[in-house]
């Protein structure tokens, strides 16, 4: 049993750590429309186990449009260059808490699934939401999604699956589906819940390089750097006139001191001594103008003198 537990232990500590061979990769958004933007980190050992991780993201922290923040995005790593991981955009998804708070009573509730083909041949799913200012009748649901069916479509087949993109998360399609339904009944609130990339198209190869960016976040870096260590010289510099500045007031501290302690001698001296602070500075002027002493200075001067 001794053996046993000894060689198991032995095999325990040969055993390579999984945690240890992992490092970190910089996950970067698509090409286009965000030019490699850095939205994230991850771990992974090999890079082949990251092709296909899918990464989820707000809207809010890719665009900082605070009034997005219900909305998910949805990016899949493609591809890993050193230590970038490249995804790209698989769609996105209003939350449901979100969509759950639309839905009142006496009120209508219209939904579609959209299966759409762009004009460079992506085969999208776009599943608009719609709520009526009151309620509707089936056949007015019906017409108000025959309209958004209609839109969707025709703007699916008018733009590339980017510029597509660009008008789920703008705003711009929800305006058009709602601009269609209206023409039916009363529309009171039209948002795309979710969109889907079933299958990819011609890939489109316009924007800057990786290279480009990379290129320029390491002269960005650099310049920020130059700029910190520029205000930290300058900070060095200024420290000497506060030097100077506590001298001098040091030098005022020890002058203040040794004229209280001129003002406690006079305060210690004998009791057969004239009460010189009872009199006036001209009075003492006075006093040492006959004993022949000097007659500049403080009281407190003035008085240590005539005690000499």
């Amino acid at each position: 049993m001794a053996t046993k537990g000894a060689s198991s232990r032995a095999a325990a500590r040969k055993q390579k750590d999984k945690w240890k061979a992992k490092r970190w990769y910089t996950i970067r958004a698509p090409r286009q429309p965000w030019h490699f933007k850095v939205i994230g980190e991850t771990l992974g050992e090999e890079d082949e186990l990251l092709i296909g991780r899918m990464y989820e993201i707000t809207q809010q922290e890719v665009d900082g449009d605070f009034s997005k923040m219900h909305v998910k995005l949805k990016f899949r790593v493609a591809e890993i260059i050193g230590q970038d991981a490249v995804t790209e955009f698989v769609g996105h998804e209003v939350l449901k808490d979100h969509v759950r708070r639309q839905v009142r009573r006496y009120r209508g509730k219209v939904d579609d699934v959209i299966d759409a083909i762009t004009e460079d041949g992506y085969y999208v799913r776009i599943k608009p939401f719609l709520i009526t200012q009151g309620r509707v009748k089936t056949s007015q649901k019906k017409g108000i999604r025959d309209a958004c069916r209609d839109v969707i479509l025709q703007a699916a087949a008018r733009n590339t699956w980017i510029a597509l993109q660009k008008q789920i998360l703008s705003g711009e399609l929800e305006q058009s589906v709602e601009a269609a339904a209206r023409k039916i009944a009363s529309v009171k609130i039209v948002f795309i819940r979710k969109s889907q990339l079933v299958q990819e198209g011609v890939v489109v190869e316009d924007g800057p390089t990786l290279d480009d960016i990379l290129d320029n976040e390491s002269k960005a870096s650099a310049a920020k750097k130059a700029a910190l260590d520029a205000a930290m010289d300058d900070d060095d510099s200024d420290d000497n006139a506060p030097d100077v500045l506590a001298a001098a007031e040091a030098s005022a501290d020890d002058a203040e001191e040794a004229t209280e302690e001129v003002q406690e001698e006079a305060a210690e001296s004998t009791e057969d001594a004239p009460d010189y602070a009872s009199l006036k500075v001209a009075e003492l002027k006075g006093l040492l103008k006959d004993a022949g002493k000097p007659v500049s200075g403080k009281k407190a001067e003035l008085i240590a003198r005539l005690q000499e």
